[in-house]
């Protein structure tokens, strides 16, 4: 007797990402109640199972939904407003003005939903975000169907969201509680850097990160000037401080750490914490070239980020995994450096274990949550595929995305973006171009 499944999908290849490398020819994945049942040969999958519906994927690429390990969504809405500057200007000159005229809850949710489209139709399936108004990302999120751990974020300086370090967290946390329990949305304390945060308010981040076991999300070492600034303002370089404060962790996990000692690769990895790298945006900032090869060399979990798409300017993980795979070859001299598989699993898997989530995304194996995303190799820009895992990683694009799923529901069908028009987001990018260009 056949065991009932909601969807089989059958694809010319499942890319696992467990074990590393793995590449499953003419094989399906069995789904019921949001949850990838079984992954088998196709064959062998018709006869195990009844199901519902079947999804056919003859020249697709099956792979987990991609991990954002890093991202400020509704910057979305500040996209190509302040480019070619280096990090402090683009921020005091740019970024931080617009945000004081124009940053609401509005704002963020309508951002925050042109992002999650655009995440979506490249494959993303799961964000770890960082901004102002946590409840109106959260909401944006849940419109689309898409993952996500919010941020509760922490400033010592008032925005037009709050006042202080402990407004913020107030607010933050009283959004977390309003959304206990929602099977797609979770929370991280997200101090925003060691330049905006004082030690007292990162004293009660770690206490509140201890007591209610939530990840730390902050940026760290993303530029030569921070390292400077903090030498002369607290004698120690930005990671120690942080290190004495007990903010470094196994639940820390460190944006950018572009520039970074060997002593410092060395506490991260004794100390069991995982880094966001975001190659376009280091590289368009001209903030450096994280070394990459060295962290993983040390077992450090280094997921992918987007950073916003004020400073990249696109959302966009198949480009960071390439770009990723590309700048660890160049800066240690060493072709061998993350090679395709790697590049595939910090984009997956690195980034789900960065997040407290491995165990219910970011591969293909029975009892995760189906978060899937179907990449079409058919065309004449991927031929000839001689090897499907390298396609995605050194060939193919986000364009190449034909369908994607989170926990089995399907949010891109044959690249049609489901719940939400073109029409509808296109009025909602005028909208707030007007209002910002004015």
């Amino acid at each position: 007797m056949s065991a009932h499944a909601d969807l089989l999908l059958n694809a010319r290849w499942v890319i696992p990402v467990e074990p590393d490398g793995t590449i499953l020819e003419h094989h399906s994945v069995a789904i019921r109640d949001g949850k990838i049942l079984a992954v088998l040969p196709t064959d062998a999958a018709r006869q195990q199972f009844a199901a519902d519906a079947e999804k056919h994927l003859p020249d697709h690429a099956l792979i987990p939904g991609l991990v954002n390990l890093h991202t400020h969504a509704a910057m979305t809405l500040m996209r190509g407003m302040a480019d070619d500057l280096p990090l402090m200007q683009w921020l005091e000159t740019a970024i931080w003005p617009t945000e004081a005229r124009h940053a609401s809850a509005a704002f963020v949710h309508d951002g925050t939903l042109l992002a999650a489209a655009e995440m979506l139709r490249g494959g993303i399936t799961t964000a770890n975000e960082m901004y102002f108004y946590p409840d109106a990302a959260a909401r944006a999120f849940d419109t689309l169907g898409m993952r996500c751990v919010i941020g509760i974020t922490a400033i010592d300086f008032p925005t037009p969201y709050a006042s202080s370090a402990d407004e913020y967290l107030k607010k933050g946390l009283a959004t977390r509680d309003a959304w206990r329990g929602h099977a797609l949305t979770r929370f991280a304390l997200a101090p925003h850097a060691p330049y905006t945060v004082g030690d007292s308010s990162f004293e009660r981040i770690v206490n509140l990160a201890n007591e209610l076991d939530l990840p730390i999300h902050i940026h760290i070492h993303e530029t030569a000037q921070e390292i400077e600034d903090s030498l002369k303002q607290y004698g120690r370089r930005p990671l120690a401080r942080l290190n004495q404060l007990g903010v470094v962790g196994s639940n820390l996990i460190a944006v950018h750490a572009a520039h970074l000692s060997g002593d410092e690769i060395d506490l991260l990895a004794r100390q069991g914490a995982s880094v966001a790298h975001c190659p376009s945006s280091n590289m368009k900032l001209a903030s450096g070239i994280a070394p990459v090869a060295s962290l993983v060399d040390h077992n450090i979990p280094v997921g992918l980020g987007t950073d916003g798409a004020a400073s990249n300017n696109r959302l966009d993980l198949f480009q960071e995994m390439r770009q990723a795979a590309l700048l660890a070859k160049v800066s240690s001299g060493d072709a061998r450096a993350i090679p395709a598989a790697r590049a595939l699993r910090m984009a997956t898997l690195d980034g789900a274990r960065a997040l407290g989530m491995e165990a219910d995304i970011g591969s293909i194996s029975a009892g995760k949550q189906a978060d899937l995303c179907a990449i079409d190799l058919s065309g004449v820009d991927t031929q000839p595929c001689f090897n499907p895992l390298s396609h995605l990683v050194y060939c193919a694009g986000r364009e190449n995305v034909s369908d994607v799923w989170v926990a089995g529901r399907a949010k891109i069908s044959d690249k049609t973006l489901l719940h939400k028009s073109n029409n509808e987001l296109l009025a909602i990018a005028r909208v707030w171009q007007n209002k910002l260009g004015n």
